[in-house]
């Protein structure tokens, strides 16, 4: 693979009407380009950065065009994975996913919990559509980049696999 495509998904009122300015989106894109070097399998990482309202049937569209259409291989969104009446985000992407990916869901609360027992109340969903892995990150910039980095390790293999990549599964630990 030459580049890794990555959507990068903000969700937010705010920020889509222009009365906040998008913090999460760009700490997720540079955080990426900083640890680029695990995606081994790809020379490079190229994004797609966007930003719409807290709207369920325009998230799981969004969602669909971007895997069905634009085939990018991983998603991440940012923003709407609380408790709050418009945080729909986790509804949406259950809507779309083909498979669930709870092992993600379960790192990224786990490696929070040590950090915050607010934690608790995050509810990501992750999973797979097609051959599009979607993880969903918390709004802030703070919260998303922590759960990105409990994951990041584990995301290479996940797409190699997912993409049937050469040496995916030369990947696997062997016994020793």
């Amino acid at each position: 693979m030459e580049i890794l495509r990555v959507g990068v998904l903000t969700i937010s009122d705010r920020c889509s009407r222009g009365e906040a300015e998008d913090k999460s989106g760009p700490a997720i894109q540079q955080y990426l380009k900083d640890n680029a070097a695990v995606f081994k399998f790809a020379k490079g990482v190229e994004f797609e950065l966007f930003t719409i309202p807290d709207e369920q049937q325009l998230i799981s569209d969004t969602l669909i065009d971007w895997s069905d259409n634009k085939q990018l291989p991983l998603i991440l969104t940012t923003g709407g994975t609380g408790f709050a009446p418009r945080d729909v985000t986790p509804e949406a992407t259950k809507a779309v996913l083909h498979k669930e990916a709870p092992g993600i869901q379960i790192a990224m609360i786990q490696s929070s919990l040590a950090i915050t027992p607010h934690a608790m109340l995050s509810r990501p969903a992750a999973g797979v559509r097609n051959k599009t892995l979607i993880v969903n990150l918390p709004g802030s910039p703070k919260g998303a980049t922590e759960n990105l980095a409990a994951v990041i390790v584990a995301l290479p293999h996940a797409i190699s696999l997912m993409l049937d990549l050469p040496k995916a599964n030369e990947q696997h630990q062997k016994p020793k």
